[in-house]
């Protein structure tokens, strides 16, 4: 693709989204008011002035003239540099958006340039539909992120080949090229990318990777795309923009403030974005936001505006236009094209034979409805067995727990999540996605996995019957389960405010002045998380053995309180048992050492992941990451050797220690140390563990400063690194072979 290909495509979107049918008869600006930017139109509420403005300045736009006085002057958004190639009275802007280069050479040097940032003004969005996320290399990875909503997205590519020949022209399925959609309701986007090797391997063609936002039809990809892109700064992008921050049933009620002006001119609502449009009522057309800026138009000078056939002629009308039967015709029916000669015999026959034609076809559609709900009926069958359905029921009864209390159809979570719509999405990851509905006008969580395999479908049931005899204040409730569909449903209730990983782990937003996770609090967790596991241990019904402790499976609620979730892999141990022999399973970092060796699980490897959620807490550190020097990839090795070399300090979250707490600090890292040896006989129990920590929490000398507020509403941000930290628990605990696997682990008794 050549270099006049490329300004080729840059042209598509002015053509694509120009408003059709806007004659120059029909004014686009406010009186007096400047209407053009070189070849560009400004259509009102656009203006390059305060006084041609809508009511919000985010509609102000600059003309700028160019350097060479043969150069057309270019159109900006307000005083940004963010150019302006089109702007459509159908809710469209095409942007030209930088294209962000990262480059290797051989002599080891990279070069880099534009990391492109883009934040659109109120009421202006990102299109959805019209643009696509592209990356191209041979050795490349990016990431676009931003800001939906009141949160932030992220989403990304990979494009990787091996030789020139691997290029297809016009293919972008991760061979060279790779594009990925991205959200609706998208105001801020953020470009990232970087090499898996620095190009190494592919330095004779491919020695520059490129990353960028781009209207999909405005660009093809060519193996030429690697050199000729050299010479472009900027490709276009499509954005949405709506008037007012209202619906149109809210905005039509304040007419001084309405910005669909005159009595052609009608509201609608976009399906991207915030607010709402103006567009001229059928029959008419102009600019919708001006007043009388909708016109009639005379659909009789133009056929394709009209449909009257060949036996009537077309007069105009206000609004609309009329169809008229030639002298010598009769019209039949209602509606254009019903000029005939007279009622002959064929007529009638024909008649006859098209209401006999529907009889038939509406016969066919209900049987074919029936058909379809006998076939729906006999998949929700097939499903509730897959699923463990029998199975749930039977153990549920031997605990005599009524299933009808637990059990939901699949069509009451469709309602309640809007037949699962994207907006009820309120957490994505591997394991699958957790929807937001409503429930008997009560809030619920639903999570529904990717995909359950056959060996699943026990740790499915257990979680459920777990769960259902559980009943403390500091469990994730579960309130039932859906067994109809293709995956199993659980149903929680709804925790808002994340999980204590995320609280640790992920960026809060810059703006953000208050310390949300300030020692008090973060003891006050590890309270109520130490007597959740001691009650499970101790005061249940049985013993029960969590066997995946972790910070991502523990949820925050406004007032962070700890709510325990995830019990898919827990395990119940009867009277009679000390230990139970199975295969090993939990996340790397916080798993039993001597659980792995074993295989022999014990209340004592619950005791052992919540030691390292307790030095989580008092550092601040992931247990693992592989982003960390050798000697801190596990930290849990790391801060036991710093806690017996006396320097306990140099590893604590500066965020939390102070002269008054200091003493309690040092007995929290002991008693992870003891919970953290090696051999499970020497670790407490996890009843002692809470009464050592509820002992230190009454010993706070102001203990007040504990829940003196509620959270706001907050943006966690996390590019994982290894550890999970989905909500509701993943359900998906890594299983480790001890005849493949290999993890670093302490190997001294923490003493």
């Amino acid at each position: 693709m050549g270099k006049l290909t490329i300004i080729i495509l840059l042209m598509l979107p002015t053509i694509l989204f120009v408003t059709p049918l806007i004659s120059a008869d029909f004014p686009l600006a406010k009186p007096n008011c400047t209407d053009k930017c070189g070849n560009i139109s400004i259509p009102y509420p656009f203006g390059t002035t305060q006084d041609c403005n809508y009511q919000h300045p985010n509609f102000w736009v600059t003309c700028r003239n160019q350097t060479s006085s043969s150069d057309p002057p270019k159109l900006f958004m307000q005083n940004t540099s963010i150019e302006i190639t089109n702007i459509s009275l159908d809710g469209q802007l095409t942007l030209l958006q930088y294209i962000s280069r990262d480059c290797y050479f051989q002599n080891g040097t990279r070069n880099t340039s534009n990391s492109p940032f883009i934040e659109l003004p109120l009421y202006m969005t990102v299109n959805n539909t019209a643009n696509k996320f592209t990356i191209l290399g041979c050795d490349a990875y990016g990431f676009i992120t931003g800001r939906r909503h009141k949160r932030l997205y992220a989403t990304g590519c990979t494009a990787m080949c091996y030789a020139q020949d691997d290029l297809e022209p016009g293919s972008c399925t991760g061979v060279g090229c790779c594009q990925t959609s991205i959200p609706k309701d998208v105001w801020e986007v953020n470009l990232t990318m970087r090499s898996y090797n620095n190009n190494r391997n592919v330095w004779d063609f491919n020695n520059c990777n490129y990353a960028f936002l781009v209207a999909e039809s405005a660009f093809a990809f060519s193996p030429d795309n690697f050199t000729n892109l050299r010479n472009v700064e900027k490709l276009p992008m499509v954005a949405d923009w709506a008037v007012g921050n209202k619906t149109c049933e809210e905005a039509s009620a304040d007419f001084s403030s309405y910005a669909c002006k005159g009595p052609n001119s009608t509201c609608y609502e976009p399906a991207n974005g915030y607010s709402y449009r103006c567009r001229c009522k059928d029959g008419y057309q102009g600019n919708p936001y001006l007043d009388e800026g909708c016109q009639d138009i005379d659909e009789c000078k133009d056929s394709k505006l009209n449909n009257c056939t060949e036996n009537e002629y077309c007069t105009n009308t206000v609004g609309g236009f009329r169809c008229t039967c030639h002298k010598g015709y009769k019209k039949q029916g209602r509606g254009p094209g019903g000029c005939v000669r007279g009622e002959s015999l064929a007529y009638r026959l024909a008649a006859g034979l098209a209401l006999g034609v529907i009889v038939v076809l509406l016969v066919i559609c209900l049987i074919y409805l029936e058909l379809k709900r006998r076939s729906s009926n006999k998949d929700k069958k097939r499903n509730f067995l897959q699923n463990g359905g029998t199975l749930l029921q039977q153990k549920l009864k031997q605990i005599e727990r009524n299933t009808a209390r637990l059990i939901y159809s699949l069509t009451e979570l469709r309602k309640a999540t809007n037949n699962f719509h994207d907006s009820m999405i309120i957490g994505q990851g591997g394991f699958g996605t957790v929807y937001k509905g409503i429930i008997e006008n009560k809030i619920v969580a639903i999570k529904q996995s990717k995909e359950v395999s056959s060996n699943q479908v026990d740790q499915f049931v257990n979680e459920i019957v777990v769960l259902s005899q559980i009943n403390h204040k500091n469990v994730v409730k579960l309130i039932g389960c859906c067994l109809e569909g293709q995956v199993p449903l659980l149903v929680y209730e709804f925790i808002s405010n994340g999980t204590l990983y995320e609280h640790l782990h992920c960026k809060q937003p810059k703006t953000t002045n208050v310390d949300f996770l300030n020692w008090d609090r973060r003891l006050n967790i590890a309270v109520e998380t130490a007597g959740v596991l001691s009650y499970l241990h101790s005061d249940a019904f049985t013993t029960i053995i969590h066997r995946d402790v972790k910070s991502s499976n523990i949820l925050l609620d406004n007032n962070f309180t700890a709510k325990v979730s995830d019990f898919g892999a827990s395990k119940l141990v009867h009277l009679d048992q000390t230990h139970l022999t199975i295969s090993v399973q939990g996340t790397f970092g916080y798993l039993d050492p001597e659980y792995m060796e074993t295989g022999q699980l014990t209340e004592k490897s619950d005791v052992y992941s919540f030691g390292a959620v307790l030095v989580e807490l008092l550092t601040g550190m992931r247990v693992v990451s592989r982003n960390r020097p050798e000697e801190e990839k596990n930290f849990i090795v790391f801060f036991l050797s710093k806690l017996r070399g006396k320097r306990l300090f140099d590893v604590l979250d500066d965020g939390i220690v102070s002269e008054e707490n200091k003493e309690q600090l040092t007995q929290v890292a002991n008693l992870a140390q003891v919970c953290l040896n090696r051999k499970g006989k020497d670790r407490p129990t996890m009843k002692e563990v809470a009464m050592e920590l509820g002992g230190l929490k009454r010993d706070r000398k102001h203990p007040e400063n504990e829940h003196n507020y509620k959270s706001q509403e907050m943006d966690l941000y996390c590019l994982d690194d290894g550890l999970d930290s989905n909500y509701y628990g993943n359900s998906t605990s890594t299983g480790y072979d001890t005849s493949r696997g290999h993890i670093v682990l302490p190997m001294n008794d923490a003493r």
